[in-house]
């Protein structure tokens, strides 16, 4: 359990991603977020990428204490993104929960469609319904060293922003960094999520025993390539670009058509039901 220390409580982040506790983009994500608090780290052990929502059920979880110095504390878990924050908040923060929580660096873009498959995202939302502000982070960069210079300070901004003014409930940040000189980027803007699908290929393989396998490949396909107000745009132009996203996925426009189908009132028996 996270125990207050002595004086003025500083504000405590937790920190955690999809790529691994030995990624890159978590250790910038921390030198991002050391300057206002206290650092909690619960990361998985191994990369988990595209795990969207999972949570572990079939298999015992483990929280690992790696080290603690420095106001930073570091702690794998041996499951999902997900997993990460839901045993951070039950063993780590069960009796007052964290100012911020914040997911990423993760290597490569959560923008548009992709954040339905994101583990960084997922644990950013996984935290939102906490009731606890939070943000994902991702740079436009899939190289093996990646420059996170730039999502570090255009980052440090936006959470200073968040741990004053806090967000609305049911809403979390999924931040974009485009892969860009710190001196390049032109700024912030806020963005709607482009919409847009990846097109799923699976090339067929064969293994050294004669077996069939599929190895997934495909390309991002954008709907609506002429928007100027998307995730997608500003990130081409050379922007970070901010979606806020909500937990509730209702869709309120077609809730109220569907209710001109007149089906509420219909309450077959059980007889009927049955036939």
């Amino acid at each position: 359990m996270i125990e207050e220390k002595g004086g003025k409580r500083k504000p405590v982040i937790l920190v955690t991603n999809d790529d691994g506790y030995k990624a890159a983009g978590i250790k910038a994500l921390v030198e991002m977020v050391k300057p206002f608090g206290r650092v909690v780290v619960v990361a998985p052990e191994e990369a988990q990428s595209g795990m969207s929502h999972a949570i572990t059920i079939k298999n015992p979880l483990r929280l690992s204490e790696k080290s603690s110095e420095d106001d930073v504390s570091f702690y794998t878990v041996n499951g999902t993104p997900v997993d990460c924050v839901k045993l951070a908040m039950s063993q780590l923060f069960s009796k007052r929960l964290p100012d911020l929580v914040v997911s990423g660096i993760n290597h490569g873009s959560n923008s548009s469609i992709s954040i339905i498959y994101s583990g960084t995202m997922a644990a950013a939302v996984e935290g939102c319904l906490y009731g606890v502000p939070s943000i994902g982070f991702s740079l436009l960069d899939y190289s093996e060293f990646p420059d996170f210079s730039g999502a570090i300070e255009y980052g440090r901004v936006i959470v200073e922003k968040v741990l004053t003014e806090g967000l609305s409930a049911g809403c979390c940040l999924n931040v974009n960094v485009p892969v860009l000189p710190l001196n390049s980027i032109k700024g912030i803007r806020f963005a709607r999520q482009n919409r847009g699908t990846w097109r799923e290929e699976f090339e067929k393989r064969t293994d050294p025993r004669g077996e069939d396998y599929y190895w997934l490949t495909g390309y991002f396909h954008n709907d609506e390539p002429n928007a100027t107000d998307t995730d997608e745009y500003w990130l081409k132009e050379g922007y970070v670009s901010i979606v806020p996203i909500q937990i509730d996925l209702t869709n309120y426009k077609e809730l109220q058509r569907l209710k001109s189908w007149s089906l509420e009132d219909i309450n077959l028996s059980h007889a009927e039901k049955n036939k």
